[in-house]
């Protein structure tokens, strides 16, 4: 019931008491409210999220989920509604060559099994999933806010006062910044990262072809970066493309036929006539890395904690353990009688989390660097090393781990297919 207290505006206005303040309704925040409410559903959770209302269904792109991600949706029952729109992927190669070479040689070739009869990744629709977190939620009893943000936190001792943007005033135990790579929240709790930019974006579109792909998915080390080609449902792909930030803001913004040609060039002919479906977007890539995922009453999850270039495709997967990470905390906790927002007791979660995400982006970074250019001598060890990792099968294995998400070593229940 509401009572009137000093809020975090500095006045005094009505206070909902809650449990759980999630500030994002991406795959992470609805992710990680689902396994809260799943495990602990006495816990009041409410997401909040600053996007109109239906803008999620505006997104026409597509992520790979990792072996270890669809376990955890099995789990939480999100899973069994969206597999018959969900492309196995089979296998998956790797080459490295200019643009213009009429030839790609394939250096690396990975079979799409983690484990026996379970494919490594399948590709989803991000419209599909979106929707099918959010009928979970609901069904859950978590309350969903849309178009609305936080304007501002205020700690106290045993909680931390939430503004809202249209005006309401929540109280809770914690408050989660699942807000984006820009996240306003981890600003608000003073939570410095580490920055680095790229001068690179990356396109996303959707192609239609004329022949089938078989689950095949391909990524091209360009001199520009990455050009990942990810089978979706049907005669279908879609495309993470890597080019200098200027470049890929002259191909989106320009005339669709050269947009088709350029996109001709380093798709190829293997597949038939392509055709763009749907638009073409440019996100610019970086490497972004909290200094500390937790604080007193606050929790980065997703890309509030990290952002990381797209070249090995986990930005999504991460933040898929982060949410599994951090509900088995809250809900250990609260199960426990301790203080679901103390700093003692998030701070597990950092340690579970922060050494496998600084890796990460590392590896990628180190990775962009390697493979993002025209260097003939970094081109010949690269090529080199490409050889002697496809003969390397318990090499090819781990990578193969690796990209599932299973990670040898502790690993939250969730992703293992368990209840916390």
């Amino acid at each position: 019931m509401a009572e009137p207290e000093t809020t975090a505006r500095g006045a005094s206005a009505p206070i909902e008491r809650t449990d759980i303040v999630i500030a994002g309704a991406g795959y992470v925040g609805l992710t990680l409210a689902i396994a809260i409410k799943s495990a602990a559903p006495s816990l009041d959770v409410r997401l909040v999220d600053i996007a109109p209302d239906g803008a999620w269904k505006r997104d026409e792109r597509a992520s790979a989920i990792a072996a270890a991600a669809i376990r955890m949706l099995e789990h939480l029952e999100i899973w069994q509604s969206v597999r018959d729109e969900a492309q196995p992927i089979t296998e998956m190669i790797v080459t490295d060559s200019r643009t213009n070479d009429p030839v790609r040689p394939v250096f690396l070739t990975f079979g799409g099994e983690a484990e026996p009869g379970e494919p490594f990744a399948h590709m989803l629709s991000n419209q599909v999933l979106n929707g099918a977190l959010r009928e979970k939620a609901e069904a859950l009893g978590v309350t969903l806010s849309q178009g609305v943000g936080v304007s501002g936190i205020a700690r106290k001792s045993a909680r931390i006062d939430v503004s809202l943007t249209d005006g309401r005033e929540l109280a809770a135990r914690l408050l989660v910044a699942c807000d984006g790579v820009n996240s306003k929240i981890r600003g608000m709790a003073g939570i410095q990262t580490v920055r680095k930019q790229y001068d690179q974006s990356g396109i996303v579109a959707t192609v239609s072809h004329e022949r089938p792909h078989h689950g095949r998915a391909e990524e091209h080390f360009l001199p520009s970066g990455p050009f990942a080609i990810l089978p979706l449902k049907g005669n279908r792909s879609s495309l993470v493309w890597t080019e200098s930030t200027r470049q890929a803001k002259d191909l989106v913004e320009g005339d669709e036929m050269m947009f088709e040609l350029e996109l001709e060039q380093r798709f190829g002919h293997k597949l038939g006539a392509l055709r763009l479906e749907g638009g073409r977007r440019a996100f610019p890539l970086g490497l972004t890395l909290a200094r500390s995922f937790v604080t007193d009453r606050v929790a980065l999850a997703g890309d509030a904690a990290h952002g990381i270039h797209p070249i090995a495709g986990q930005g999504l997967n991460l933040g898929f353990k982060d949410a599994a990470a951090l509900a088995q905390v809250i809900v250990e906790a609260e199960r426990g009688g301790l203080d679901i927002g103390a700093v003692d007791v998030l701070e597990e979660y950092q340690r579970w989390r922060r050494f496998d995400t600084v890796q990460m982006g590392v590896t990628t970074d180190i990775l962009n660097r390697l493979f993002s250019n025209d260097n003939s001598m970094l081109r010949a060890v690269r090529s080199f090393g490409l050889s002697l990792v496809d003969r390397a099968p318990a090499v090819k294995e781990f990578f193969i781990s690796q990209a599932a998400g299973l990670n040898r070593g502790p690993a939250p229940r969730l992703l293992r297919g368990e209840p916390i």
